[in-house]
């Protein structure tokens, strides 16, 4: 698994509250060579979470379902979150649709679609396997990752309505 990957994969398995300001064991990725990753800002109320995603076409990121709040923007582009690049565009997100069968005490079918003008995977092969879940808070396993291919048709019938 590439150092980046295995970085983010880490980082979005946190369990949807967890303030996690660092990444555990990792390494640095070759700048913006993972195009497809999204870095998500979420406001509910008085708290601030952040979590990630990926771009699976131009108009939609695929992420966890627990990554939601009353406001949501995506940035891509970025290579440091911490820096504002001129290749970060921050993005509002216009809709979001989490399975309708999403339970937020188990996570089970944790896994939402995210519209606004324009998760963390698990990528194998170049193929987005998964979306990271929950985990423990120091980043250590077990991890649980959602099966993206088992919500190949949810995905495709939502985006074809939208």
């Amino acid at each position: 698994m590439q150092p980046l990957l295995l970085l983010l994969l880490l980082a979005f398995l946190l369990p949807p509250r967890a303030k996690a300001g660092e990444i555990i064991g990792g390494h640095e990725a070759k700048r913006h060579s993972r195009p497809y990753m999204a870095f998500l800002q979420i406001w509910d109320q008085d708290d601030r979470k952040r979590c990630g995603g990926f771009l699976i076409r131009e108009d939609f990121v695929l992420t966890a379902a627990h990554c939601w709040g009353s406001s949501v923007n995506v940035t891509l582009g970025a290579h440091n979150i911490k820096v504002r690049e001129r290749t970060q565009q921050v993005i509002p997100v216009r809709k979001a649709i989490p399975h309708p069968d999403y339970n937020k005490k188990n996570y089970s079918n944790d896994i939402m679609l995210l519209k606004g003008d324009s998760g963390g995977p698990l990528v194998c092969n170049n193929v987005a396997q998964g979306i990271v879940s929950y985990g423990q808070k120091n980043g250590s396993p077990p991890r649980a990752c959602t099966k993206v291919s088992s919500f190949l048709p949810w995905i495709k019938k939502t985006m074809k309505t939208l």
